[in-house]
């Protein structure tokens, strides 16, 4: 099992590897034991008939055995234990339990999915089979933004058919809402849970919040109507201690640091807080007169609201200081392995900074969808609507020791830069009395301010004919699926931005604008001021953000692609000898037009003329043949394989036309940089291969193995360009010119393994029973280096999105009412794609997380209370941190703590 072993020893909250656990007690479960138990059962004709009823924990294992088993692909699923309890605060945290998925959390949260070590943009979201738009800027789907109160389950496709559409090159990630004629009566749940997190509130922020939803499942005119209504609310505490480091790690000349030292050109401590806050809500209408015609209008609705400020003391440490003297020295530094790993820096003049966020999502989607049986053959008709729509300000205040005359208070600042822990960033004067700390123009002005803004929006309709097969060939196959679908999709941002100016004399920030004071102490910082960020630019500050300056006009872009899929696929269903054979063969044809419209900043010519408009795109189609097996050996084990061809189309901010010109004042000669719509997608040829055994629905042994090789890749370079419809009326000489912009390169290869079990203990022994287990572990590997020009963290870099080394281990007990699980999510480092101050994305390589998560309930069965659970949840219980690093550990980046999260509440069903 060392082959599977985290290599970082220092998390030992839960040292059991998943691996061992889960395939220790299957070797002993197939080696005998079930079989044993079977064979001394009495026969069936021996005992009288009865209904076992399964519900909580192994309900929604059970149910998402049977999806796994059932499906004619190599799919991993989650099912709600019941309406409203899917176990996790997260629907992200329950995909990311699954085999060969990792989560990558964002401000603490678990909030984008790699499927099988690929970036987030090589997977596809759905929600009842409908892809979904986005409120970042690109494609992939941020999960805190569906309740999983509001979901029934989730499916993750790893190889695709050529009915599915909407793929992605990793993976399929399809969530699910409940179908109100499925239930067997009326169904009214609820549930509530108060939230604190162990940091504590501060200042303007509280350590608590709360969640609450309810879902109203009913049946009408002889059930031919069904209906389903939920809402969920969430109001989370956004706490936060932070250092980090200014990009990227450099070799530069310092006083007092020995040369050739790699060094940083700053520190900062930040402690942030704020709220989220999400309001969703579900509706599905399902009409079934009779067995012909079904007829289903599902919509989902949230609005997402994230406002937070950081309050941060920071230090330049690169001699740029204003300007006054004296200037940078540090005495001593002090160095390991050739970086700077701290020392005392003198002649600097700090800030104390406060930086405000709003951000406002809004996503909204609807489908109707409607089947027609007759006898032997079907249709579907699918039409949808989705559109998202995010709103961001962002502000920020700097202010420095000072006085009425201005004078500087330059400091002499201690500094220790740590790897696994905190920087620590201290300076000698006070900079906890905000009388002595100015609004004024600082060494990085007075602040500054953004409000990027996108809208996302997609319309689709599908069209699907289910056809017998002739009666030669109903001995192979089971029928034959003929289908279109067609989507047009369009995105676009702007991002205005502007300094902010001081509109009078400087001074300390008001009084009533005051929120007392943060503590830094966790960074050796202590106590810095912390104030309203919005009301001091408001009533004493200039902002005027602005799309129109030279460097912004590329920020902004529209995206448009319509997308027309056909496809056919043959259902397998056969017999070779006593091997069932199931599964299907097709094709999908997709035809993809593409184009963004942009502008361009022509700074040759004439003031009032140089803002320009650009518009480009292509066409392409794509053949995308897919076969999948799934063998049944007897004795419920399956072998699956799978062959296609599948693509993942480029990142949305990739493809616009933006771009920033330049024609330069001594070669004359064009240059440029910006996106490219004349990209081609990723694409790929993977191979599949899985073994599984089933015990029942009840428990399951899996080992897949899956290769992929990517034909191409998308790397940020620098090519020759015709600029011919650029330089008219410039004075370049020559058409042919630099463009710094994503092109299509070499891919490579990536492959893995992944192991998978999931065991009620009963099954070994009687003694057990109510115990059980799941884990499941995965090693990646690939020969795709990136090359980055833009990357701080060096060239060559491994696959965005992969870390060699997945594991997932849950272990729960239920019986009589009471249930309780830990479960345990573990990832080796990754390089992750993360945004920067400036909303751009910018590569970071992440220390592997371990994540631990409790939970412990009971439910009532009888009685008065019967239909009433309590529970208490602790969510990453080791309080493990977020950390990152630029090419080695030796050069820290970013080290972050969120807290542990303790939620208790209770779920009622009636």
């Amino acid at each position: 099992m060392k082959f599977f072993a985290n290599t970082r020893t220092k998390s030992a909250a839960f040292p059991l590897s998943p691996v061992a656990a889960g395939c220790a007690l299957f070797v002993s479960a197939m080696s005998g034991n079930v079989y044993a138990q079977a064979s001394a059962a009495p026969q069936a004709s021996d005992q009288p008939i009865t209904t076992v009823k399964v519900s909580g924990i192994r309900r929604g294992i059970e149910d998402a055995i049977s999806v796994k088993k059932d499906s004619s692909s190599i799919v991993e699923a989650i099912s709600a234990e019941d309406i409203g309890k899917l176990p996790d605060v997260s629907i992200a945290e329950s995909i990311a339990r699954l085999p060969g998925l990792a989560a990558q959390r964002v401000g603490g949260r678990a909030q984008v999915i790699s499927v099988r070590g690929l970036s987030p943009d090589f997977s596809t979201t759905l929600l009842n089979g409908r892809e979904q738009v986005s409120t970042g800027d690109n494609r992939s789907v941020e999960f805190d933004q569906y309740p999983s109160e509001l979901l029934s389950g989730v499916t993750i496709y790893k190889t695709p058919d050529a009915g599915l559409v909407g793929q992605g090159l990793s993976g399929t990630i399809d969530m699910q809402t409940v179908r109100p004629l499925s239930f067997g009566k009326r169904t009214i749940a609820m549930n509530v849970r108060g939230e604190k997190n162990s940091l504590g509130g501060i200042a303007n922020a509280k350590d608590t919040g709360n969640r609450f939803s309810v879902s109203y499942i009913d049946q009408f005119a002889d059930r031919t109507i069904g209906i389903a209504i939920g809402y969920a609310h969430l109001a989370s505490p956004v706490l936060s201690n932070e250092t980090g480091l200014y990009e990227p790690w450099k070799t530069d000349s310092r006083p007092g640091v020995p040369a050739g030292t790699s060094l940083m050109d700053g520190l900062k401590s930040v402690a942030r807080s704020g709220t989220n806050k999400r309001d969703g809500v579900m509706g599905v209408l399902q009409y079934r007169p009779n067995k012909t015609w079904t007829s289903m209008i599902d919509m989902y609705a949230s609005k997402f609201k994230r406002e937070e400020t950081a309050n941060q003391y920071e230090v330049n440490l690169s001699n740029y200081n204003g300007g006054f003297e004296p200037g940078l020295m540090y005495t001593p530094a002090t160095t390991s392995n050739g970086v700077l790993t701290g020392g005392s820096a003198s002649g600097v003049y700090p800030l104390v900074r406060g930086m405000y966020n709003n951000r406002k999502d809004e996503i909204k989607a609807i489908g109707w969808g409607n089947t027609l049986r007759f006898d032997g053959w079907s249709v579907f008709a699918d039409v949808s609507y989705s559109k998202a729509n995010r709103d961001e300000v962002s502000l920020e205040n700097n202010l420095q020791l000072s006085n009425a005359a201005g004078d500087p208070f330059l400091d002499t600042v201690d500094l220790k830069f740590a790897t696994g822990g905190f920087s620590q960033i201290g300076g000698r004067l006070n900079y906890s009395d905000p009388k002595n700390l100015y609004l004024r123009n600082t060494i990085y002005g007075s602040g500054y301010g953004k409000t990027p803004s996108i809208e996302d929006e997609l319309k689709g309709f599908k069209l699907v004919a289910s056809l017998p097969m002739p009666t030669m060939l109903q001995s192979y196959f089971s029928g034959l699926d003929v289908g279109v679908n067609y989507a047009d999709r369009t995105k676009s941002k702007i991002q205005p931005e502007g300094a902010i100016t001081l509109r009078g004399a400087p001074g300390p920030v008001p009084s009533e604008l005051s929120y007392g004071q943060i503590d830094l102490g966790f960074a050796g910082t202590g106590m810095v001021p912390a104030w309203n960020v919005p009301g001091v630019v408001s009533q004493y500050m200039n902002f005027n953000p602005s799309s129109t300056e030279s460097f912004l006009i590329s920020k902004a872009w529209e995206v448009n692609e319509k997308i027309t899929t056909s496809f056919v696929k043959a259902n397998i269903d056969s017999e070779i000898g006593s091997v069932t054979v199931k599964g299907n063969v097709g094709v999908q044809v997709q035809h993809t037009e593409q184009s963004s419209k942009a502008n361009y900043f022509d700074g040759t010519a004439p003031a009032g003329t140089q803002v320009k408009p650009v518009q480009d795109g292509m066409t392409y189609t794509d053949y995308l043949p897919s076969l999948n097996l799934a063998f049944g050996l007897g004795n419920q084990q399956t072998v699956r394989f799978a062959a296609a061809k599948q693509l993942a189309r480029p990142r949305i901010d990739q493809l616009r036309s933006a771009l920033d010109f330049n024609v330069g004042t001594t070669d004359f000669k064009p240059s440029a940089n910006g996106g490219n719509a004349r990209l081609d997608p990723w694409r790929a040829k993977a191979l599949d291969l899985s073994y599984e055994k089933y015990f029942g629905n009840k428990a399951y042994f899996a080992v897949a193995a899956f290769h992929k090789k990517l034909d191409t890749y998308i790397f940020t370079q620098t090519k020759d360009y015709d600029f011919s419809k650029y330089v008219p009326g410039t004075n370049a000489i020559t058409a042919i010119g630099n463009y710094k912009a994503p092109y299509n390169g070499n891919g490579g290869k990536l492959k893995g393994l992944e192991l998978s079990a999931s065991l009620p203990l009963s099954l070994l022994t009687p003694v057990l029973d109510g115990f059980g287990v799941s884990a499941s572990a995965t090693h990646s590997k690939s020969s795709i280096a990136i090359e980055d020009p833009d990357s701080n963290i060096g060239k060559n870099i491994p696959l965005p999105g992969l870390s060699k080394r997945v594991t997932n281990l849950t272990l729960y007990y239920e019986k009589n009412g009471f249930e309780t699980r830990v479960s345990q999510r573990k990832r080796s480092d990754f390089v992750g794609e993360i945004g920067n101050f400036a909303n751009d994305r910018s590569l970071r390589y992440v220390v592997g997380e371990d994540v631990v998560d409790f939970q412990i309930g009971y439910n009532f069965t009888e009685g008065s209370f019967k239909g009433l659970g309590l529970v208490l949840q602790v969510n990453n219980v080791g309080d493990t941190a977020y950390e990152t690093y630029a090419g080695d550990r030796n050069k820290p980046l970013e080290y972050q703590k969120y807290g542990r999260t303790f939620l208790m509440g209770a779920n009622y069903k009636f």
